[in-house]
C-alpha cells in the first residue's frame, strides 16, 4: 500500500512540476521581449562600456519585434493568460518603435525646386563603375554620395562618364574604407570640417536653381565594432546637424546606424527626416550581412518634402543604392 501511494503522489506531481517549469520558461522570455524594448526605449547603447554588446542588439530590434510572436504563442498554448496579456503589451510597444517605418507620413508644403539624391557605399571602390553611372542616369540624380570611395574609384567613374551627368565634384579619396565624395549637377562650394573624423565625411553647399544653397554631406561614421564604437558615436556627432531656422540641410550616406541606434535617433531628432522612413521603406534593408540590416539613409531638413523613395541592387558591393527624391522649401 505504502509503494502505491508514493506512485500515485509521483504521478500528481509530475504535471504539476511540468506546468511550473514551462510558466517559468514563459515568464523568461516575456521578460526577454520586455527588457529588450525597454532597452530601445532607453536608448541604451549610449553605455560606452557595453557597446559591443548592445549596439549590435540595437540594430536588429525589427527581428526581435518580429519574434514577439514567440513569448505570445508559448503563452496562449500553455493558457497562461497573465504572460499572455504583458507578452501583448510587450508587442504593442514593438509595434510602436518599428511599424510606423512601413507607412507613410505627411509631409510639410514644399513649393521649391525638386532635388535627387543618390547614395552608395562602393565596398572599398568596388562598386564605382560603370553600373553605378548608369544608375545615376537612369534615376536623374542631381547629387552622388559615395563612400568607401577610392582613387581606383574616382578613375572608373571618369572613364565610365561620370562627368557629362554630374560635372561639379568635391572629393577625398582614401584607400580601404575611408574616402568619400560628392558628384553634382550643380556648382558646389566646400564647407569646412567640424572636426576630425575616423573616415572622410565631405560637406559642401550646392548651388541649386531657384532657391538658396544647400548644404549637403556625405556621411560615412566607423562601423561600431569593438574599439571603433566610440569613433562611431564621435564621427555621428560631427555630422552637420539640421538648422530648422537657418540653411536647408541635407546629409547621405552610410551611417552604419539603423532607426533604433539612439545617436542616429538624436541627431534626426534636432530637425531631420529620414527619407525612407517618411515614405514607408524605412524597413528596406541597404546592408547585406545577416541578418540584412537598414544602415543608409538620406536625412532631410523637415521643411524638406519627400516625394519618393527608392533603393537599387549594387552587384559590385554589399550595400544598396539609395535614391531620394525631395521637394526643397
Amino acid at each position: 500500500m505504502t509503494e502505491l501511494a508514493t506512485a500515485q503522489d509521483d504521478s500528481t506531481s509530475r504535471p504539476v512540476t511540468r506546468r511550473r517549469g514551462m510558466a517559468m520558461i514563459t515568464w523568461i522570455l516575456v521578460a526577454c521581449w520586455l527588457l529588450w524594448a525597454v532597452a530601445r526605449l532607453v536608448g541604451v547603447d549610449r553605455i560606452s562600456s557595453l557597446s559591443s554588446v548592445l549596439v549590435p542588439a540595437m540594430a536588429i530590434v525589427p527581428y526581435v519585434a518580429a519574434g514577439v510572436v514567440i513569448p505570445l504563442a508559448i503563452a496562449a498554448l500553455t493558457r497562461n493568460w497573465v504572460a499572455f496579456g504583458v507578452a501583448l503589451a510587450v508587442a504593442a510597444v514593438y509595434a510602436g518603435i518599428v511599424l510606423p517605418r512601413a507607412f507613410s507620413g505627411g509631409q510639410p508644403r514644399a513649393t521649391g525646386p525638386e532635388l535627387r539624391i543618390l547614395t552608395a557605399n562602393l565596398r572599398f571602390g568596388a562598386a564605382g563603375n560603370a553600373s553605378l553611372v548608369d544608375l545615376v542616369r537612369r534615376t536623374g540624380a542631381d547629387v552622388l554620395s559615395v563612400q568607401e570611395f577610392t582613387p581606383d574609384a574616382a578613375d572608373r567613374l571618369d572613364q565610365a562618364g561620370i562627368e557629362g551627368l554630374l560635372p561639379y565634384r568635391m572629393i577625398d579619396p582614401r584607400s580601404g574604407p575611408e574616402g568619400s565624395g560628392l558628384y553634382s549637377r550643380y556648382p558646389l562650394k566646400e564647407l569646412p570640417e567640424r572636426g576630425p573624423t575616423t573616415f572622410a565625411m565631405v560637406s559642401a553647399t550646392v548651388e541649386v536653381p531657384g532657391t538658396s544653397p544647400v548644404r549637403m554631406t556625405a556621411a560615412h561614421p566607423p562601423a561600431p565594432l569593438g574599439r571603433d564604437a566610440p569613433r562611431w558615436r564621435h564621427d555621428i556627432g560631427e555630422i552637420p546637424p539640421a538648422t530648422p531656422h537657418g540653411q536647408v540641410g541635407i546629409v547621405a550616406g552610410d551611417f552604419n546606424a539603423t532607426l533604433d541606434h539612439a545617436p542616429l535617433r538624436e541627431l534626426i531628432g534636432k530637425g531631420f527626416t529620414d527619407a525612407a522612413d517618411a515614405t514607408g521603406q524605412g524597413l528596406v534593408p541597404t546592408f547585406r550581412p545577416w541578418p540584412p540590416i537598414t544602415i543608409d539613409h538620406v536625412l532631410a531638413d523637415k521643411r524638406v518634402a519627400v516625394e519618393r523613395v527608392k533603393i537599387y541592387l549594387q552587384p559590385a558591393s554589399d550595400h544598396r543604392a539609395l535614391f531620394a527624391q525631395l521637394r526643397l522649401p
